[in-house]
């Protein structure tokens, strides 16, 4: 299967990039795109990714397809063909 991940505001400055597309096997959880995330990108680590390189740092997080954010009780279900990922940051300033 194919999801497309879309980097916005610390994770793109970090990364560098727009966007990635990546294929995954099918049962892929939302736990592994990160660590794949954090092999892939290494500076995501530390600034948007726990050290352990499965989890986020507090605030950041990540939206299935424009609907709905993906919670720390969700990292273990799976996304489907075809899902576009946004990784995002959700600070509020003032």
């Amino acid at each position: 299967m194919q999801v497309l991940v879309e980097f916005m505001g610390v994770a793109r400055v970090v990364s560098g990039t727009k966007q990635a597309t990546f294929t995954l096997e099918e049962g892929t959880t939302f736990r592994q795109i990160i660590r794949l995330l954090a092999r892939k990108y290494p500076q995501l680590v530390g600034e948007v990714i726990q050290p352990d390189g499965e989890t986020f740092q507090p605030s950041n997080l990540l939206n299935l397809n424009g609907r709905r954010m993906i919670q720390p009780a969700q990292m273990d279900d799976t996304p489907q063909d075809g899902d576009r990922l946004v990784l995002m940051s959700i600070l509020a300033g003032g």
